[in-house]
């Protein structure tokens, strides 16, 4: 049987043709879709880099200004030393050097000092009149003499301490030490409170102590006091 095709060969070539433009410009889109889901990827993940980038930096730079406010701490203490050892020799009998390498010396692991104030102070008079004995009358004649002598070796010495730790429990061992050192007395907690510095928290104290009475030290106990000192002072 003779099959006789009546569609013009025009209408079929036109066919084919749309059929060809249709194929490729569905490949063109796929082709274009891929290009910009890449550009995107390739867009969030910049976006993000930059993201931890920025991040990243903002935590250097609170490091290094942990850094920069250690430091400058540590330069405040060294200050501090400086000032005191170059006014050594003027407390007698226990020279202004010596009685900070002391305070130096009890230093617990963690505890910096920020401040010293070391303060002389006539000693208060009672008005209570009490009928003297002979060993009261000995002591007022001798403390006369050595008025005569050196006034200012009865004059009283009293600290302000200023510090910190990195918590309560540094302060309560700092106390004890100070407590059972050879020349203070008197030693009490003033306040303790919470300072951070770049999110971390610290303990600054406040502690008021005095020089004991009738302290000799002798040549060797400098010596081993400011041998201390020199090896363990500038530790944090």
């Amino acid at each position: 049987m003779l099959n006789v095709n009546f569609v013009p060969d025009d209408y079929v070539k036109s066919n084919e043709s749309r059929r060809t433009n249709f194929m490729y410009l569905v490949l063109f889109a796929l082709v274009m879709a891929g290009l910009g889901g890449s550009f995107v990827t390739i867009k969030i993940r910049q976006r993000a880099v930059t993201t931890k980038e920025e991040f990243l930096s903002a935590k250097a730079a609170q490091a290094q200004e942990a850094i920069e406010q250690f430091e400058a701490l540590q330069t405040r203490r060294k200050i501090i030393l400086k000032t005191a050892l170059t006014t050594a020799e003027l407390l007698e009998p226990v020279p202004r050097s010596v009685l900070l390498a002391s305070l130096t010396n009890n230093l617990p692991a963690g505890v910096s000092l920020l401040q010293l104030n070391v303060i002389q102070k006539a000693p208060k008079r009672t008005n209570r009149v009490v009928a003297p004995n002979k060993y009261k009358k000995a002591q007022s004649k001798k403390a006369v003499a050595q008025a005569k002598e050196s006034p200012e070796k009865l004059l009283e010495t009293y600290m302000d301490i200023e510090g910190v730790a990195p918590s309560d429990l540094q302060v309560a061992a700092y106390i004890k030490q100070l407590i059972g050192s050879a020349l203070l007395d008197n030693v009490a907690l003033v306040e303790s409170k919470e300072k951070k510095i770049e999110d971390t928290a610290f303990r600054q104290f406040k502690l008021k102590a005095m020089l004991r009475k009738e302290v000799h030290l002798s040549s060797e106990d400098i010596e081993e006091i400011r041998t201390i000192s020199k090896t363990s002072a500038w530790t944090f």
